[in-house]
This record gives C-alpha cells, sequence and structure tokens, in this order.
C-alpha cells in the first residue's frame, strides 16, 4: 500500500491533521490502535448514548465536530491497527486482528506524521500493583468506552485531569468518596511566576475553578497538602492451597503535616500528569532531550514539528504535554507544511494558510507555564521511598534491586536491564522508563539527562512468529527495484 502521508493516532492532532492534509491534496492513510477514533481525549466521541448527555463536560463533547469532518474527508482510515515498527525509508509495520488471530501488513509513506499522543506518568507508592488500584485514566476509559464506573473510590495525585475525572464521576452520579492532592505548597509559589501567561489563558483557570466548586458541592472529601500515599490490603484469611487469591485493596493511608490518616476503599485511582509517548520515536531514531519544566523525554523537533528523521514529524501531546486544543493546533500547522514539502502548495501559501493556526498555538500555549509549575509532581512521589516497592511491573523488580545493581556498577538504564531485567516486559519500559532514569539520577547524583532513557527498539509492541510470517512486503520490495 502506497501513500503520501502515513498518520498514527486518531486522537485530536491525528485528525485534526488529516483533515488539513486530505484537504490542501494530500493522499492521507491514518492508523489507529483503537476500533473508533477519538483517542484518549476524545474516546469513543461517535457512539450516541455518550454524546446526548452532558456528564463529561464541553471540552470532550467539542471533539463531535472534528469527527464528523475527519468522516466527511477523503482519508484512509485503517483501525484496530498496532504499529510496531518504522522503516527508515518511510515503511509502516502493523498488526490488525482479523477473526483468527492478528495479522501484519506493511504500507509505505512519503513521510509518517506521529500523533501518538501521552500516557501517563508512573505513580511507584506501595501497593500500587494491588488488586484495586488503577491509574486515573483507566477509570476514564471504562467510563467513556463501557459506561462503567468504581463507586466510593478514592482518587489521588494531582494534574487538571484529576480533577477533570472526579468531576465526570459526580456528573454521572457516582460517589467519589475522597479527592487527596499531592500538589506541593513550593509549587503555587512557583507558578505565581507566570501568572501573566495564565492570565491570558483565564478560561482555563475559570474552568478549574469551576470543577472544584463542583466537587466540593458533591461533598467530596477534598484533602490538599499530601505528601505520602500507601495501597493497602488485608491478607487473605484463607491461606489453604490453590483458593487463596491475591489480596486486594481495601484502604488507603496518606500523610498530611505530621498526621497519618486511613481511608476505607475498594479502589484508589492515581494520576500525576502525563507525559509523552515516547516509544515508538525513540524506536525510530527519532531524537529527544529531557524537559526540566515537566521531568520527562521530549523529541527534538523544529517549529514544524520535523524530527531529527528526515520522514517523520511528531504532533500533538507526543511532541510535548500542551493539552487537546495545542495538540489539534499542532497536527493543523505540520499537515500544512507538509503539504508544501510533498509538492501540493507553494511557500507563500504554506506562510498564509498558518497563520491563523500559529496565532491560535501561541495564545493556547502561553497558559502552560503555568500549569507547567503547578502541577510539576514532587520529586519524592515520582520514584519509590521503599526497597520493596515495584517499579517494573512486568518483571517485579523493585527500587530496592536497582539500588543493589547501581553499587554493583549499573551505568545507566540499558546496563539494568542486563543486570535486572527491568524494562525486558511486555510494555518494554512504557510504565518504567521514566522512573528508571530518574532513580538512576538521584542514586548516582547525575542529571536525567546524562543518564539517559533505554535503547529501545522495534518492535515495540508485542509481536509473535505467527503474526511476523503473515506479513508480505512483496509491494515495499518491488518499489525499492
Amino acid at each position: 500500500m502506497q501513500t503520501d502521508l502515513a498518520i498514527v493516532g486518531a486522537g485530536p492532532a491525528g485528525l485534526a491533521a488529516a483533515i488539513e492534509a486530505s484537504a490542501l491534496g494530500l493522499n492521507v492513510t491514518l492508523v489507529d490502535e483503537q476500533s473508533r477514533i477519538g483517542g484518549q481525549i476524545y474516546r469513543n466521541i461517535e457512539q450516541q448514548s455518550l454524546s446526548k448527555t452532558a456528564i463529561l463536560g464541553a471540552d470532550y463533547y467539542a471533539g463531535i465536530e472534528l469527527a464528523k469532518a475527519f468522516n466527511a474527508s477523503n482519508c484512509q482510515y485503517i483501525n484496530q491497527a498496532s504499529v510496531w515498527q518504522l522503516g527508515s525509508q518511510g515503511e509502516l509495520y502493523y498488526s490488525r486482528k482479523n477473526q483468527v488471530q492478528s495479522q501484519a501488513h506493511s504500507l509505505k509513506a512519503k513521510h509518517i506524521l506521529l500523533a501518538s499522543g501521552a500516557q501517563e506518568r508512573p505513580f511507584p507508592i506501595p501497593g500500587w500493583t494491588l488488586p484495586g488500584v488503577m491509574t486515573a485514566g483507566a477509570a476514564q476509559i471504562l467510563l467513556k468506552t463501557s459506561g462503567v464506573a468504581a463507586e466510593g473510590a478514592v482518587f489521588a495525585g494531582s494534574g487538571p485531569l484529576l480533577y477533570l475525572i472526579v468531576y465526570q464521576y459526580i456528573q454521572a452520579g457516582i460517589k467519589v468518596k475522597a479527592l487527596l492532592d499531592t500538589t506541593p505548597k513550593a509549587n503555587y509559589v512557583n507558578a505565581i511566576k507566570h501568572l501573566d501567561g495564565a492570565l491570558k489563558g483565564w478560561q482555563h483557570i475559570y474552568k478549574g475553578l469551576s470543577l472544584i466548586k463542583a466537587i466540593k458541592a458533591a461533598g467530596v472529601s477534598h484533602i490538599k497538602g499530601v505528601k505520602a500515599l500507601e495501597a493497602l490490603a488485608t491478607p487473605n484469611a484463607d491461606t489453604s492451597a490453590n483458593l487463596a487469591g491475591p489480596a486486594s485493596l481495601d484502604k488507603v493511608q496518606y500523610k498530611v503535616g505530621n498526621r497519618t490518616v486511613e481511608i476505607q476503599t475498594e479502589h484508589l485511582f492515581l494520576h500525576q500528569g502525563v507525559v509523552p509517548n515516547v516509544n515508538l520515536a525513540m524506536a525510530s531514531g527519532c531524537l529527544h532531550d529531557w524537559h526540566q519544566d515537566q521531568a520527562c523525554w521530549q523529541p527534538v523537533l523544529d517549529e514544524w514539528g520535523q524530527s531529527s528523521q528526515a520522514n517523520i514529524s511528531i504532533i500533538g501531546d507526543g511532541a510535548g504535554i500542551a493539552g487537546a486544543q495545542s495538540a489539534a493546533y499542532k497536527g493543523r500547522l505540520t499537515a500544512i507544511h507538509l503539504a508544501h514539502t510533498l509538492g501540493k502548495i507553494s511557500l507563500e501559501q504554506r506562510d498564509n494558510l498558518s497563520k491563523r493556526w500559529r496565532k491560535h498555538l501561541n495564545k493556547e500555549q502561553a497558559f502552560r507555564p503555568f500549569l507547567d509549575a503547578l502541577y510539576l509532581p514532587p520529586a519524592h512521589l515520582r520514584r519509590p521511598q521503599q526497597d520493596d516497592t515495584l517499579v517494573c511491573r512486568c518483571e517485579e523488580v523493585s527500587y530496592g534491586e536497582i539500588k543493589s545493581a547501581i553499587k554493583q556498577g549499573c551505568m545507566g538504564p540499558n546496563q539494568l536491564k542486563s543486570f535486572t531485567r527491568c524494562g525486558m516486559g511486555p510494555c518494554q519500559g512504557r510504565q518504567c522508563g521514566l522512573t528508571v532514569t530518574e532513580i538512576m539520577a538521584y542514586e548516582t547524583q547525575e542529571q536525567a539527562s546524562d543518564v539517559g532513557y533505554y535503547r529501545v527498539r522495534a518492535p515495540i509492541k508485542p509481536l509473535n512468529l505467527g503474526e511476523l510470517a503473515s506479513l508480505d512486503t512483496s509491494a515495499l520490495e518491488q518499489e525499492k527495484t
């Protein structure tokens, strides 16, 4: 299969880019892992049962018009496709399920646009692997996809998304037991330094205050200044062979000031912000730098989203966390630029068409430094504080084991794989990579940028031999000859 532009990800950035690029004459193929367009932000946006209610908030329903515009475009859409490798000449390899098994496919693009979005930052507290403990994003996915919610849950962490999800629970009529906010007091002082930019985005401040007001009005216990968290479970009383299952969460312990408090609950949803989903870009050779203000890795890009790889551009939250609106603006800007580089419009047309979106993007991003300063998670919650806390969930590697490996001479995240198998599980480091970088920086007293990240290699998603054997690359080989 041949295409001008292959876009990976059907969230706001990918959809906006596809709409714009198609309108400018490019042949566009959009590849996405989900069964429906929308990404995480606009997940299930086309489902009528959700679009006819107001429980998810105005920002969510703004995605309806974007979905309609995409469906009216000439873009080809490949859903339920898991992209596991990008080639150096514009090849894109993915697997897609049929009625029997997954089958591998490939396509060739003149340019590849990554819009793979963000993922939630790891929150490695004691007990975070217990049944009943999930991310707040997972709670939101259940609500959007299946209308499922956990009654009497505790939400803990920081960031605007945490408050939004609690608000969505309340709007859906679901009782929330408590909201434990871990935002340090010092962050408020640091955020004030960026007040000028914040005032330019006054509507975001108003929106945030409205969420807090609604949460308080619903009677949710709102605890600020939480310094430590722990998920606890009562040991299973039935110790007979083959009958005793894993203990499940039954209470959350937190510390405020000098007090330690416990709350009974069967569900704890954790969240301390989102970070770019970098694995596919890293595996494709795109350079990344450590972003100090957001404490995460970000790809090195120019103003049009062009990466260090000539045939790969990156947009949306995968290019740096900036929110849904900014993601869509970046998508449109990059699509306009690619229409120029691929010969569909002139340089003058590119500059004229981009002025509108550049203006919107600059206005939207003026608010970002304020948010980054306010909701930067404290360092002591970005890495474990107890030796027995798991860091790598896939291979069950603890903080203590990582410290031991460092004492034995382990020099970086890649060597840590050899010492402990940390990062070698099915997720390929997505859930532990950021934590490992910060742990090693702390233990060795080096900068995170010097410690580095895992050397991520394709395939970045689990791929069995049957899928690989089913891959037909004859069309790609014919083009090379």
